[in-house]
């Protein structure tokens, strides 16, 4: 193995290509050419004195030791991202860069009012907004904040609940006026159905918590997506009946609910990593973000 240390964005240059497929894709990505992307490979395999990636029809495909390094690497890359962050301003200053994640929804629908009013208070504050119903690792600084609808466990997370969010079942006007108003679940069978196209825990959870529930079985959706943006659009469009939060739904005057006996509560939590509460811009964003949720869900009680 070379005695040298690989840079960092020939790790970069790797986990591109590791997450893309294909080095023409990783080279779009990070807009470089595609013969430098591959110097950049062949230089870490050199370095390192091990294969990384085999060609298959299908484009690049991690060896066992490339697939080890991938995390170490995405780790590597939340670290560079954590810094950049760091630097963009002081721990005292009002000013820099705050990375948040939260579901589609969330960020899709809800925040985006709240952030417009953020910057007319805070111009100095650029945010980073990642919109995903998967997790990210705030222990590994992937955010600085985050909104979960689950009560983090981790010591070194601090969590305030916001307060609970409820979902409903709702349908467009339009759609209730041509085809009838479910009075009870078992109505649904007859139903135009918007939901998940994969079974998930959480799914399964809702299912055993509702009396009758097995109507939401993923066989009686008749659009199925895991997108919660592309369901809400739906719902909007009027094909038929699917879940919203009461908030969201109490701003469209279109949107009718249905089956009032079906409701789901979503506790809501906002959470960031302990070492940040001394960071005067995360703190401060936190603190208004955590006021401006808990009226929301204030809205749809």
């Amino acid at each position: 193995m070379d005695n040298d240390e690989p840079a960092w964005d020939l790790y970069r240059s790797f986990l591109a290509v590791a997450s893309e497929g294909s080095l023409s894709a990783a080279a779009r990505t990070l807009d470089m050419t595609q013969p430098s992307l591959g110097r950049h490979v062949r230089q870490l395999e050199a370095s390192l004195g091990v294969a990384l990636f085999t060609r298959s029809p299908q484009g690049l495909a991690l060896t066992d030791v490339g697939a080890e390094l991938v995390e170490h690497a995405r780790g590597m890359a939340a670290a560079s991202a954590a810094l950049r962050r760091a630097a963009s301003g002081s721990k005292q200053e009002v000013r820099g860069v705050v990375r948040i994640t939260c579901s589609e929804v969330i960020g899709g629908e809800v925040l985006p009012a709240m952030l417009a009013d953020l910057r007319r208070q805070q111009p100095g504050i650029a945010v980073e907004l990642s919109l995903s119903d998967a997790a990210e690792d705030l222990l590994r600084k992937d955010a600085d904040i985050a909104v979960r609808m689950l009560r983090p466990s981790q010591a070194a997370l601090v969590a305030r609940r916001v307060g609970a969010i409820g979902i409903g079942m709702y349908a467009h006007r339009r759609y209730l006026k041509a085809h009838g108003t479910p009075r009870a679940l078992a109505d649904l069978h007859g139903h135009a159905l918007i939901g998940f196209d994969r079974e998930t825990p959480a799914l399964r959870a809702m299912r055993s918590r509702v009396l009758g529930a097995e109507v939401f079985a993923r066989n009686h959706f008749t659009l199925r997506t895991d997108s919660a943006l592309a369901q809400l659009a739906a719902l909007r469009a009027g094909y038929g009946i699917g879940a919203c939060q009461h908030a969201l739904a109490r701003r469209e005057r279109s949107l009718v609910r249905v089956l009032p006996a079906f409701a789901l509560d979503l506790d809501t939590w906002l959470v960031m990593h302990e070492d940040l509460r001394a960071n005067r811009r995360v703190r401060l964003v936190y603190d208004y973000l955590f006021e401006a949720l808990a009226a929301y869900a204030a809205e749809g009680a």
